[in-house]
């Protein structure tokens, strides 16, 4: 019975951690100790947003390392750097309906349409990287891409979700 609660379980969190409209991924340095980082700084030097979106993105990942035990500090563990981007993306569809039936009915003859329609959108991704101040290496790099950039309230839920699913990654969890 257990077994099969189990399996239960795990095809519910698998189905609900699928639903995700974000491509969301994670790298980090095997001869990393996350368990001795304690202390984290902001870097925005290359964080081109603007300073709406800056404060949503900078907002949350703080909370999402807080959340994680690790405090601000000016002379910290690691170093946080946040980048953003976004890439045009067109997107086309098509449909092949029956079409209008002519004489016979839907098995006759008949002229048939097919539609194709394009939409242009943008899409925006944040990478998150955690370097080692003592090394001055990269030891963790979480990457969510599927921000809708065009629209305002969209990011304005997006954001946050995006980087909770991005740190959730961390820290890592070994031989997975």
């Amino acid at each position: 019975m257990k077994k099969y609660l189990f399996l239960i379980l795990a095809s519910a969190t698998l189905g609900l951690t699928s639903c995700s409209p974000f491509n969301v991924r994670s790298d980090y340095a095997e001869t990393a100790n996350f368990t001795s980082y304690r202390t984290y700084k902001l870097r925005i030097d290359d964080l081109k947003l603007n300073d709406i979106d800056k404060d949503r993105v900078l907002n949350e990942v703080s909370r999402q390392l807080q959340t994680k035990g690790l405090s601000v500090s000016d002379n910290p563990d690691l170093i946080v750097n946040v980048k953003a981007n976004h890439k045009k993306i067109q997107d086309v569809q098509s449909s092949r309906p029956y079409g209008m039936y002519g004489w016979g009915g839907p098995f006759g003859w008949g002229v048939g349409m097919s539609r194709t329609w394009s939409s242009n959108y943008n899409e925006g991704a944040l990478i998150i990287d955690l370097i080692d101040t003592r090394t001055q290496k990269l030891v963790w790099q979480g990457i969510g891409s599927g921000i809708s950039v065009d629209s305002p309230k969209a990011k304005q839920i997006q954001i946050p979700e995006i980087v909770a699913e991005i740190m959730a990654n961390y820290p890592p969890q070994r031989g997975k």
